[in-house]
């Protein structure tokens, strides 16, 4: 039922069978179109912003935190859903299978692969999260981005390997027209043989994620919304220099004050924006998930073929929006988009600057020293944000 989703193919009953059959079948003309525009736009978008993603927290050493690191998996993964299942439609809406039997094996590997890391990447950032909030004392060895480079390396191999059951489970066949031969790709046995394995995708990919999400989101918006940091000054000073042993002046108290309002609507801003990824992801697959838990129970399966576009529009949509999503609600992915961009364009054109030279004030490297923006990024565990300790170093 998967490739009835994001691939045009019907599912096959046997693989490799010569039928002589009647005038090859066409999709509708209107199909053909709407479907070629919409992935072209969508995939477009959605591979030129992940990519994007990817590059900026690589090429911005501040950007490289626990949280940006699942994010860059979350965009290798959506960049594998748009190359591996939204492109070749365009071929084959219009045609039958072109990709042959290693590109069917191949190709069908890789959606599931791009599929179920973006489920596992989406998981790992929320844990995160909620240990980064809700356990700040444990998040200081817990929350390392050496350690999410491992997380992420784990859920990859463990997924990659979990995959390899589609390379024998899906094959190629041919049919015979009296106007040509069409061949496609589908399922080696029957549809029913593959019910256990639906069932557990759909749990272990899409129920427990979701699930999970939804009570660590609801503790994480506790702290943060519903005992938020202290408002006064006056609180605010004595919690951030308890540790100090003496009475801070007003000064201090004011600045610890902006310092720590600072980070809670820094940690509440990011907190929204990784929701409503989570959000997004949950309506736009609610589509698809739904068709295979329905054509479970029917037969022949409901096999539409607009509510087919509609489901892989949405899949294709939710691995192309997240960048979006990125830029309009994190003023530090913004920036470094900017930046990009900017810089992209300058090394067009002046492609060898070689004899102009360049310096730097001491201003200029504090404030892109990377321990700041470190402590900005994971929220200061200890109390003081960015904002704090550069007001300090400047005095």
């Amino acid at each position: 039922m998967e490739n009835e989703t994001l691939a045009f193919g019907p599912p096959l009953g046997n693989s490799r069978v010569n039928q002589t059959l009647g005038k090859m079948p066409q999709h509708p003309l209107e199909l053909q179109v709407v479907t070629i525009l919409l992935v072209l736009l969508i995939c477009g978008v959605g591979i030129a912003g992940n990519i994007m993603v990817v590059l900026v927290v690589l090429r911005t050493k501040h950007m490289v935190t626990p949280t940006n690191c699942y994010l860059v998996s979350l965009a290798v993964a959506d960049l594998i859903v748009l190359l591996a299942a939204g492109l070749p439609n365009i071929s084959e809406v219009v045609a039958s299978w072109v990709y042959g039997y290693a590109g069917c094996l191949c190709i069908t590997y890789l959606q599931y692969l791009g599929i179920n890391i973006s489920a596992c990447s989406i998981t790992a950032f929320t844990v995160e999260r909620y240990i980064a909030i809700c356990h700040s004392i444990k998040a200081q060895l817990l929350c390392t981005v050496a350690r999410a480079k491992r997380i992420i390396a784990c859920v990859w191999l463990f997924t990659s390997l979990y995959c390899m059951m589609w390379f024998f489970l899906v094959d190629t066949a041919q049919a015979t027209f009296s106007d040509g031969v069409q061949v496609s790709c589908g399922y080696r046995v029957s549809r029913n043989l593959y019910l256990p394995i639906y069932f557990l995708d759909f749990t272990a990919f899409y129920v427990i994620p979701l699930g999970l999400a939804t009570v660590l989101y609801g503790l994480i918006a506790r702290i943060l919304f519903m005992s938020p940091l202290p408002a006064s000054p006056q609180d605010s000073g004595r919690l951030s220099f308890m540790h100090q042993g003496k009475p801070p002046s007003s000064s201090s108290m004011k600045l610890s004050c902006q310092g720590n309002n600072g980070a809670l609507s820094s940690r509440k801003q990011v907190i929204k924006m990784l929701a409503v990824v989570v959000i997004l992801f949950a309506l736009l697959w609610m589509p698809y998930r739904t068709l295979v838990v329905v054509n479970s129970f029917l037969d022949p399966p409901y096999l539409n073929i607009w509510f087919l576009l509609f489901c892989r529009m949405c899949i294709y949509l939710n691995s192309a929006i997240n960048p979006i999503i990125y830029n309009l609600m994190s003023q530090k992915f913004r920036a470094a988009f900017k930046k990009l961009c900017r810089c992209e364009q300058k090394r067009t054109e002046n492609p060898t600057p070689y004899n102009v030279p360049v310096y730097y004030s001491v201003m200029k490297d504090y404030s892109h020293d990377s321990s700041d923006h470190d402590v900005t990024e994971q929220e200061d565990l200890n109390g003081f944000s960015a904002t704090v300790k550069k007001s300090k170093l400047y005095r």
